[in-house]
């Protein structure tokens, strides 16, 4: 069985509805994953624009998302800390540690081509135990070693 990622709001390889993009309601989508491997005790949540003009832009960092839960609701509160233990990073450019925001940051592309959003769900052997806003390097730094496996959903957006 393939660790899955998927959202009710678009399909793989389709338009993210603009509710979920910084041009419309900048709300996280919901996504749900089934098949974790055994072992699963944390999940991290990676969401980034590689088709960016400046470089990759990560738009949502995600983890300690308990192993127990299989799916994520849709708007998740703009918060360091969520009730279910998770923690939230920040987004911006792999270039650019000084970040700006918490939580999830929709897509707001330069008018023209399309652009690529690839959320990647890992499966860790462990909570990463990071504190909130951590930056995309230093989640990926604290996940070395521990991937169990990763799952991926890509949308598309452009203005």
């Amino acid at each position: 069985m393939i660790f899955d990622l998927k959202s009710p709001a678009f399909n793989n390889n389709e338009r993210i509805p603009k509710k979920y993009t910084g041009a419309g309601e900048d709300t996280s989508p919901a996504l749900a994953w089934t098949h974790a491997p055994t072992g699963t005790k944390s999940f991290a949540l990676l969401m980034d624009d590689p088709d960016a003009p400046a470089g990759t832009w990560t738009h949502w960092v995600l983890y300690d998302i308990p192993a127990s839960l299989t799916s994520l609701p849709e708007g998740l509160p703009k918060k360091e800390a969520l009730p279910n233990g998770a923690k939230h990073g920040v987004c911006g450019s792999v270039k650019d540690e000084e970040c700006h925001n918490v939580g999830y940051c929709g897509p707001l592309p330069p008018p023209g081509k399309p652009h690529h959003y690839i959320f990647r769900l890992y499966a860790l052997d462990q909570p990463l135990g990071l504190s909130p806003k951590a930056a995309k390097n230093g989640v990926l730094k604290a996940m070395k070693g521990h991937i169990l496996a990763e799952a991926r959903l890509t949308g598309i957006y452009e203005r």
